[in-house]
């Protein structure tokens, strides 16, 4: 088989399987460039892949990325017998590890869901008011969502009555179920209230969270209400080190304080990983397991749990 048919293939089956891999499929297309694509796999030489990862100054995320993508293609074609043996260098660098999220402190949350903080830092704003503003910054702590999942919600995925948000075509094509606390469905309730009254949001293919316009709110508008918001609030985050509070934090805020909040209930911490892994629409449970050493107060937890166990207190 050819390199570009594997290639093709190879995107297909991942899709068939549940990943969007849009940006690993698009650099496989690119290593073609590089590569002949008519030629067969395991005519590809290391030198073409060499070039392909090639990039000036220091490892980037980018170049681990290209190389990733290589190796999970090249797993699949020599397991199918389209090449027996990989190109890619056997000591290709690491690039830096990535910093870790900030989890944000309970009063940190507060200051930044104050609706006079929230109120302050969207005065005079042209699109994005400040109720829609806090909205949203309620779904991604409150209910853990990604950014594009809270932005993507429609007036139809908001059950009410239920207290279930539908998320679809998530991160990784899997739509899936999301209960929300009694509070966080008040909220919405009454948004989804006053939107209406004041002529916005009909029709249930109408954004639930919408500019004034009625258009999908934008990345870059957030960002700088966030930025403004945390100024306005006095979260500025870890003195060293890189630590600079993010929008998407809120989501990790959420899943630390949720595996603290079980260890202090004395609940089966291990049993329920997995319904958090659902819950925030991870792929597996690799995603979920790097809350548990997040924070010096969620590892406390964890010590205090198992230093009771030790003594015959209870089960872990």
């Amino acid at each position: 088989m050819t390199l570009r048919e594997a290639i093709e293939q190879y995107v297909v089956w991942r899709q068939a399987h549940g990943a969007k891999f849009t940006a690993a499929g698009n650099l496989l297309r690119q290593f073609l460039r590089y590569a002949d694509g008519d030629a067969e796999c395991g005519a590809v030489t290391m030198a073409e892949v060499l070039a392909f990862l090639a990039g000036e100054g220091p490892v980037t995320r980018h170049r681990e990325n290209k190389n990733y993508a290589l190796a999970g293609f090249w797993r699949y074609a020599i397991s199918r017998g389209y090449a027996r043996r990989s190109p890619l260098p056997g000591d290709e660098p690491r690039s830096p590890l990535r910093a870790p999220p900030y989890i944000y402190a309970r009063d940190e949350l507060r200051r930044l869901l104050d609706p006079s903080n929230v109120e302050t830092c969207r005065r005079g704003a042209r699109q994005l008011d400040a109720v829609t503003f806090r909205v949203l910054l309620l779904l991604l702590y409150g209910a853990g969502l990604r950014f594009s999942e809270a932005t993507g919600l429609r007036l139809a995925d908001v059950d009410l009555s239920g207290a279930i948000l539908t998320i679809r075509d998530t991160k990784f094509y899997k739509s899936r179920l999301v209960p929300v606390g009694s509070q966080l469905a008040a909220v919405l309730a009454n948004y989804m209230s006053v939107q209406k009254q004041n002529g916005l949001a009909q029709g249930e293919a109408a954004f639930l969270l919408a500019n004034r316009d009625g258009t999908r709110l934008a990345s870059s508008t957030v960002q700088t209400a966030f930025e403004a918001l945390r100024r306005i609030a006095e979260v500025h985050g870890a003195e060293v080190g890189r630590q600079t509070p993010r929008l998407h934090d809120l989501r990790h805020s959420f899943a630390v304080h949720s595996l603290t909040a079980w260890y202090r209930q004395g609940a089966d911490v291990q049993r329920l990983l997995p319904v958090l892994s659902t819950y925030l629409g991870h792929s597996d449970l690799e995603g979920t397991k790097v809350y548990l050493s997040m924070t010096p107060e969620l590892l406390q937890q964890a010590s205090l749990r198992f230093a009771r166990y030790a003594g015959g207190g209870e089960n872990v």
